[in-house]
């Protein structure tokens, strides 16, 4: 099986889609079970495909190609796998994503949403436009580990303040780690406004999002 996880692998690297499907499914047929598909064959390759984006051997549209295989590969064969086989896939934690009242730019959040998927971890993505409100509602209902904020505009920024604000009115900011970035977000504009990480990149994101819940790797 073990070959098999490798061909995987080189597939998604090569973004071969329907290749990386069809050994999905014969790995199944195999015997693999969803999480061990996941754990030893798309998730190594997602983190390998981060890791060709940070030291530059991959591009963003090929990062963003990648998240795109992921998804699909989850979408349509592993998770309806996993709800038939009546379990869940294995989550590092809750994080709740979405770009600031006022900011329309999804491109940059929707790759945050997608690693951080690929990571481990449970996401549920707001969209853009999201007002403080919002986000409080949605770290309540899904018990967030983690809110996540994008904006990439300075003009929308300052709406991440308003954010932790709200979440401190009620009264949840002591029970969730927030996450900041985009492309007007600096590190020093995150701790001024008593954001817990910033995410420089998406890869960088998945990596703060660990440290923040202490899980190695």
């Amino acid at each position: 099986m073990e070959e098999l996880y490798g061909k995987i692998k080189e597939a998604f690297l090569g973004f071969d889609f329907d290749g990386v499907k069809a050994l999905v499914r014969e790995a199944l047929a195999r015997g693999a079970s969803p999480n061990d598909v996941i754990e030893r064959a798309l998730r190594p390759a997602m983190e390998e495909a981060g890791r060709r984006f940070e030291k530059g051997e991959f591009f963003l549209a090929e990062l963003v190609v990648a998240g795109d295989l992921f998804k699909e590969v989850m979408d349509e064969i592993l998770v309806p796998e996993i709800r038939k086989q009546g379990g869940s896939a294995r989550t590092l934690g809750t994080v709740v994503i979405g770009t600031v009242r006022g900011d329309l730019h999804d491109i940059g959040k929707s790759i945050v949403a997608t690693m951080l998927r690929a990571a481990g971890f449970n996401v549920i993505d707001l969209g853009v436009d999201v007002p403080p409100e919002k986000f409080v509602e949605a770290a309540i209902q899904h018990k967030a580990d983690i809110v996540a904020m994008s904006a990439l505009l300075t003009t929308t920024m300052l709406e991440m303040k308003n954010v932790i604000e709200a979440l401190k009115r009620a009264g949840i900011r002591d029970k969730v780690k927030v996450i900041v970035g985009g492309a007007a977000v600096t590190e020093e504009f995150a701790r001024s406004i008593g954001a817990d990480g910033y995410g420089e990149d998406a890869v960088k994101a998945v990596k703060i999002s660990k440290q923040l819940l202490g899980i190695e790797g």
